[in-house]
């Protein structure tokens, strides 16, 4: 990424159930994540390489999390269909950055369904999940190869 965002003016970026959720973890915005948002916004696609600890999972969510805070305020939780659907290549991975992600949607107090769709996922959940789907769901290529497949 050649451009940079300021991450001073990150107040103006975000909204405020984000910017107060890193200021009151005393923390601001990395470069990285609010060039990923301003990016993302812009329609531009994005390849994200940093270090362990670097903030990837958030980067990588924010645009999303922005997105589902800015839908109207009637529209329902879940929908149509996931607004991002995360294919991971390992179950744990999956069931982690949905851990990872539902610590700060809970603080920020933001109207978002996370859920996790694997092998381990019982019948009656992934029932529910194809006609109600989260917002955010993350699964494995197998469980995305039987989503789409499923004819009911």
């Amino acid at each position: 990424m050649t451009a940079r965002a300021d991450i001073s003016d990150h107040t103006t970026v975000l909204h405020a159930p984000f910017a107060e959720w890193f200021a009151s973890r005393g923390w601001a915005p990395r470069p990285h994540q609010l060039d990923l948002l301003a990016r993302a916004r812009a329609g531009r696609s994005v390849l994200l390489i940093a270090p362990t600890g670097a903030g990837k999972t958030l980067a990588g969510f924010l645009p999303t999390l922005v997105s589902l805070h800015d839908r109207p305020r009637d529209a329902p939780v879940g929908g149509r269909g996931p607004h991002t659907l995360y294919i991971s290549p390992l179950k744990a991975l999956a069931v982690d950055i949905a851990r990872n992600l539902e610590q700060p949607v809970a603080e920020m107090g933001l109207p978002v369904r996370i859920e996790t769709r694997t092998g381990d996922t019982p019948v009656h959940k992934r029932q529910r999940q194809k006609l109600k789907p989260p917002d955010i769901l993350l699964t494995t290529p197998e469980q995305t190869a039987l989503l789409v497949s499923a004819t009911d």
